[in-house]
């Protein structure tokens, strides 16, 4: 009886002493932002922008890329009235070409790349029977194709960085497949796959990688998501769901725990507590989280036969209960975040 208490205190101090010394190896690996380049696609609005924000408090240099030069125009504004170093680049992360074009001219304007940050992004809601293989293929366009193109043409740039930092932005729906998003899901997954290899795989050429996935963040992207089916539905359970307080996370909270994890070069991070929760259930016992999706499956609007296939967007979907007092909170980061209606496509990229 008393060894095997001496080895149980053995083994906790054990691993009381790798968690501090985790700790202490962290601190010191940690990296300044000041004068540092950072480009980030999807940064002109939603948490992008709000990750721009943060960093150009700290002086660093920002290459901000959109596909919508107006959105673009709007957050370089902002941020110059701020006094932050910023330039704009409108590209389409879709298009390759366009992709290693604004690489080269962030790094041209900058002197070199030190942060890449994979943030551009779209969402689409609604029940498989309305989504069409252009759904999937858009997803996994801007979400998968789009990020590794990004990583490649920035790749060179890195090499010759004293800090070299990936930050790939996935999300829940990247290790759980969420009901009535699956072309947003399975993109994800395949943007969590990558980044996860590439953290491995980059690692001996100095390049720290690190994989974020959030769970429902209050960023005001919900009316710029695009929505099938009965739209109107399916938008005032997302908008909803984005707006409670235990589910979702403000977004200057979440941008501050990505910029901490990039800074001390965590290989992964996870956003919210009912994100982590999810993941978990989902590894323990999945049978029960599986049966557990089939319910919420069950909850959510039904196909309508008379919609047909065509997508609409938040502002094309509000409801008596979306946005209303229960949606204060992510309308209040709509405006805050520049997700203003677009003119050229309702998308968050």
């Amino acid at each position: 009886m008393i060894r095997r208490d001496a080895q149980a205190l053995a083994l906790c101090c054990a691993g009381l002493g790798a968690a501090f010394a985790m700790r202490g190896w962290r601190s010191a690996s940690a990296v300044d932002f000041s004068g540092k380049s950072v480009v980030i696609f999807g940064g002109s609005r939603g948490l992008g922008l709000v990750l721009a924000r943060q960093l150009a408090a700290e002086g660093a240099r920002l290459t901000l890329i959109a596909r919508n030069a107006d959105a673009l125009d709007r957050a370089r504004q902002e941020l110059d009235d701020r006094g932050a170093w910023v330039m704009t680049v409108a590209c389409d992360i879709r298009d390759r070409q366009q992709v290693e074009s604004a690489i080269a001219q962030a790094a041209a304007h900058n002197d070199g790349i030190d942060v890449l940050i994979n943030d551009a992004g779209i969402i689409q809601v609604g029940p498989l029977d309305h989504m069409t293989l252009d759904d999937f293929q858009n997803a996994m366009a801007t979400h998968f194709w789009g990020p590794l193109q990004a990583v490649l043409a920035a790749r060179p740039h890195l090499h010759r960085s004293s800090i070299a930092r990936i930050v790939n932005i996935s999300s829940i729906g990247g290790k759980v497949s969420v009901p009535h998003l699956l072309p947003y899901s399975a993109s994800k997954f395949a943007l969590t796959g990558l980044s996860e290899g590439l953290a491995a795989e980059l690692a001996g050429e100095g390049i720290t990688v690190t994989t974020v996935c959030p769970g429902l963040m209050r960023t005001g992207s919900t009316y710029n998501a695009l929505f099938k089916g009965r739209h109107r539905r399916e938008f005032t359970w997302f908008h909803l769901a984005d707006s409670l307080p235990g589910l979702s996370i403000d977004a200057r909270s979440a941008a501050r725990q990505v910029i901490e994890a990039c800074r001390r070069g965590d290989p992964e991070l996870l956003i919210t507590q009912a994100a982590r929760c999810a993941v978990v259930m989902n590894a323990m016992f999945p049978n029960l989280f599986a049966r557990a999706m089939r319910l919420v499956n069950a909850m959510l609007p039904s196909p309508d036969v008379h919609a047909g296939l065509d997508s609409r967007s938040g502002w094309q979907s509000m409801t008596r209960l979306a946005p209303s007092v229960l949606t204060r909170l992510a309308d209040r980061a709509t405006a805050e975040n520049n997700e203003v209606p677009d003119a050229v496509a309702p998308t968050r990229a």
